[in-house]
């Protein structure tokens, strides 16, 4: 993860939402997640056609969103160090639910994949917080580490947790360990071969541990003996971000030298590059269908790519750099987030939004 330049308790929780609606009125029906482009339609009519979500709520920068596995809530981390939780992916949602606890940045955050009730959030102020989002008066464990974390990952099983800080060290949290969770063992690299480490991920079968790297080289390690077994080179600068293919085909990353690249996971070969983005990528996410990839940076747009020709088929204009992107996990919607700040209807809002809102016929 990079902000700018560089990459980049409050022990009394509790929730504090916006105002809520009256409790007598009615709920209204979820709508259907837009689907994507159908028929003979092509995805520049498509995308063109879609609206983007204001999400008013943090007071300073948001730098990183994610939905739960499956898709009905969206959650923020702030520089304002609180979480926010939303149900974005209905567009007329009003309200959300303030986490509390951080005292620091909540640089990055992640959900379980198996549970769309668990959420674990990384802050610089040296704590891992895991929630449970049916009740959210508290978090329900605290895990402190020796840095200042910037990256997290939640591994497909939902056995572990890993954190990474910014002396470059990763700390592998048990979250299912009792009666709390634990760190149960760390990672960095020698002396003699340190490496900056960004974003962190395994694959899906939880077999391997990806790291991206101050060198450009996305390096793979057997998990969980953490044993070097692949590297991966093909970016000039430093690659930040990492994402893969909800199909289990590709791993992408992007880098400093303004490149995405996209690599087969059987043959660990790039299969290509995607050159549209003039500043270093700081973030990245591949369409639940495995379609499309979008990119950003501090280019004042967001790119979306077919995957198999690499061609741009949209640009999504931002007014500032983005920090995060995430595609809806069922759907097209796009939740990103960044250094944006304005005024709208006569409120000042920092830039978290979710694009793809359309007339569905339903």
């Amino acid at each position: 993860m990079v902000y700018g330049n560089t990459l980049f308790n409050n022990y009394y929780n509790h929730m504090a939402p916006l105002p809520q609606p009256p409790s007598s009125s009615k709920k209204v029906p979820r709508k259907p997640v837009p689907q994507g482009p159908s028929g003979n339609e092509s995805p520049e009519e498509y995308f063109a056609k879609c609206r983007t979500k204001l999400l008013n709520g943090h007071i300073k920068t948001v730098r990183t969103v994610a939905w739960n596995c499956d898709g009905r809530k969206l959650a923020s981390g702030s520089v304002d160090k609180t979480v926010r939780l939303w149900e974005a992916d209905q567009e007329d949602i009003k309200y959300s639910i303030k986490l509390l606890g951080h005292e620091e940045s909540v640089d990055q955050l992640c959900w379980s994949p198996q549970s769309p009730h668990e959420l674990a959030t990384a802050s610089t102020d040296k704590t891992v917080r895991f929630w449970d989002t049916r009740d959210v008066k508290r978090c329900t464990h605290v895990v402190k580490t020796d840095g200042e974390n910037i990256n997290i990952s939640w591994s497909w099983d939902g056995s572990m947790v890993a954190v990474g800080d910014k002396d470059d060290k990763i700390s592998f949290i048990d979250p299912r360990h009792k009666p709390s969770p634990v760190i149960v063992k760390t990672y960095a690299e020698g002396d003699d071969i340190r490496d900056e480490i960004n974003e962190i991920s395994w694959n899906h079968d939880c077999s391997l541990f990806f790291l991206t790297t101050g060198s450009g080289a996305i390096k793979i390690l057997k998990w969980p003996s953490l044993q070097p077994v692949h590297v991966l080179r093909g970016h000039t600068a430093n690659c930040y971000c990492i994402d893969f293919d909800p199909k289990k085909r590709y791993v992408a990353a992007g880098g400093a030298d303004a490149l995405v690249t996209l690599w087969d996971l059987e043959e660990c070969v790039c299969l290509r590059s995607f050159k549209e983005l003039e500043f270093p990528v700081r973030t990245i996410s591949f369409t639940h269908d495995g379609v499309y990839l979008a990119a950003a940076s501090e280019d004042e747009h967001i790119i979306v790519s077919n995957v198999e020709t690499g061609k741009t088929v949209y640009r999504i204009k931002t007014m500032a750099a983005t920090n995060s992107v995430a595609w809806h996990p069922k759907g097209y919607l796009l939740a990103f987030a960044g250094d944006e700040e304005g005024i709208q209807d006569q409120k000042n809002y920092i830039g978290l939004k979710v694009f793809g809102f359309n007339d569905l016929k339903e």
